[in-house]
């Protein structure tokens, strides 16, 4: 049987580092890379962290703006900010990445406490920023 209900496949980021990006993301938040050996070898043009089975973010180099050809001017969408990017996570998970951003002196903000979400009101959440100024939020809701 196919699902055919919609799913968040993947989001593309602007980074002006993929490597080091990937790397945030593997260490600080915790997320998987995918495809990094291939991109430093040259092989692909950008390299992703795995959200969870369904949902990939991209990350895509700042460089190639100029190459984005699908739409009429699309290629101006590089450093127009998305608002933010929201994570929900198992309440474990929720607090290892609090600490982990924390070891890291990655500046979080205030925990917010019953925000409105896809799934109802989080019990908990916070803010933080990626090394080129994305904007995530984490939150749980057990």
């Amino acid at each position: 049987m196919t699902d055919n209900t919609p799913r968040l496949d993947h989001v593309v980021l602007w980074v002006r580092d993929p490597v080091a990006a990937a790397d945030f993301y593997e260490k600080a938040v915790g997320l998987e890379t995918i495809r990094l050996t291939e991109f430093t070898a040259g092989e692909v043009s950008f390299p992703s962290v795995r959200v969870n089975d369904e949902t990939i973010l991209d990350l895509m180099p700042l460089t190639f703006a100029e190459r984005m050809t699908m739409l009429p001017g699309a290629a101006d969408s590089a450093g127009h900010p998305v608002n933010h990017v929201c994570l929900s996570l198992p309440r474990g998970d929720f607090d290892t990445l609090l600490s982990r951003l924390e070891e890291r002196s990655v500046p979080v903000s205030d925990l917010s406490y019953d925000s409105f979400g896809a799934r109802g009101k989080a019990t908990r959440s916070f803010y933080f920023r990626d090394p080129d100024g994305n904007v995530f939020e984490a939150r749980h809701y057990d």
